[in-house]
């Protein structure tokens, strides 16, 4: 009698306190937004993307103010930039756009940490066991950086555009909405951005580790292009490929000559981030945690 309650009692005594709870797609959704939000460095990070993106926007257009006082008139970037393709350009949308560059830099970090803060805390284990299908993990984190991605770069680049206005309408170079590609670019530094936080997220599920997924993603959108200085045609029609490269044709449309159109650039970026999510989430089903 007692070696059999001994029995009954053991699964008890060994079993995980959350054996049986299982969370529905709204609460993977709702836990993952919480854990996002959770991480101190999370909110560091989106006032840093902010303060990056109007900082570096203002001086843009600060500098875009004085080289007009000197006598550029509406050439002014060609004067600030020493190349004569941009003339004719709105000066005023290219300073609002033109801070995206730093902005990348933090969004990227944030998304490969949304997967790998876990892995290196080791709290990924109590997230499979309270949802077992791990690509629904994965698909909640996806809508989680993507929102926030989105919403905080929405919100930088209004700021920018209100500041670059302010800097720039004394001498009548105001970013105008009316310009040839105004609006495409202004919205497509959010959706770039939001691409790039998702490929750094499929980085970061696909190696795991804090250290290696920055320094991939870093390489591959800011190292990587470096390629397209090779003298060499096919070389340099492939680097428009790279994830970064095709990406930023949304609002460099019409700085050069290019193979891809601004859409289809934007294309090729999302195409990268849907097939190494893919890859991502193979692994993550197939790799213990």
């Amino acid at each position: 009698m007692t070696a059999h309650t001994a029995q009954a009692a053991s699964p008890t005594r060994h079993s995980s306190p959350l054996a049986g709870v299982r969370l529905s797609f709204v609460g993977t959704l709702r836990s993952e937004w919480i854990k996002f939000f959770a991480v101190r460095s999370t909110g560091w990070m989106l006032v840093v993307t902010l303060v990056t993106m109007v900082g570096f926007s203002a001086m843009m257009a600060a500098g875009m103010r004085m080289a007009a006082g000197a006598g550029a008139g509406t050439d002014a970037s060609v004067q600030m930039t020493g190349d004569p393709a941009m003339a004719g350009l709105d000066v005023g949308i290219m300073s609002v756009t033109f801070s995206y560059g730093v902005a990348q830099i933090v969004i990227a970090v944030l998304g490969a940490l949304a997967m790998t803060g876990e892995f290196s805390t080791g709290r990924i284990r109590s997230t499979f066991a309270a949802v077992p299908r791990r690509g629904q993990v994965l698909l909640a984190k996806m809508i989680v950086v993507a929102l926030t991605a989105f919403v905080t770069s929405v919100v930088a680049v209004a700021a920018c555009f209100g500041v670059v206005t302010a800097i720039l309408a004394p001498v009548d170079l105001a970013p105008s909405l009316s310009a040839d590609g105004a609006l495409r670019s202004l919205v497509g530094v959010p959706l770039y951005l939001t691409a790039i936080t998702l490929f750094a997220l499929a980085i970061g599920t696909l190696l795991r580790s804090t250290p290696g997924s920055i320094a991939a993603v870093l390489g591959i959108i800011l190292v990587l292009p470096i390629v397209s200085m090779i003298p060499f045609d096919w070389v340099q029609t492939a680097a428009q490929f790279l994830p970064a490269a095709a990406g930023e044709r949304l609002f460099t449309g019409g700085l050069m000559d290019a193979t891809l159109g601004p859409w289809q650039g934007f294309g090729v970026l999302c195409a990268w981030v849907v097939v190494l999510m893919a890859a991502g989430a193979m692994t993550l089903r197939r790799r213990d945690a």
